[in-house]
């Protein structure tokens, strides 16, 4: 694959994790709250797990960083191909965990877990989603 074509698919991945982040929580709102009593000692701890997640960011992202570094010095040379393959694995599961705290919070839809706290769990996905774009210098 050229540098076009890999760029591009890493576009791509980036578009299909942002639905991927923000389709379940509003599919999730459409279905009745079964929460209950049960819901209710559940919402908090959703809550607090899903803001633990986003701190399991700080090994991928570093991860990243250091692709993105190789990457770059691999440009223009035979390995280059490798090294985009090893940014593209590093930064989908980057992706992966950066989508969990967001899919904690559609779990949390039906268990009672409130709006906003919905809102801040699927913002701090939003937010890891912009840090894992791809650099201008890899054109």
């Amino acid at each position: 694959m050229n540098r076009a074509a890999i760029r591009r698919q890493l576009s791509l991945d980036g578009w299909f994790y942002l639905l991927l982040i923000v389709v379940p929580v509003l599919v999730v709102r459409q279905f009745p709250q079964i929460a209950g009593r049960f819901g209710e000692h559940l919402a908090l701890p959703l809550f607090i797990g899903g803001l633990v997640l986003l701190f399991l960011n700080l090994p991928r992202f570093s991860a990243y960083k250091h692709a993105l570094i190789a990457t770059e010095k691999d440009l223009g040379t035979d390995a280059e191909a490798l090294a985009w393959s090893r940014l593209r694995s590093v930064r989908l599961r980057a992706l992966r965990t950066a989508a969990l705290p967001a899919w904690l919070g559609a779990i949390g839809v039906p268990l009672g877990l409130e709006p906003v706290a919905q809102l801040l769990l699927v913002c701090g996905s939003l937010a890891l989603l912009v840090l894992y774009r791809l650099p201008r210098q890899l054109q």
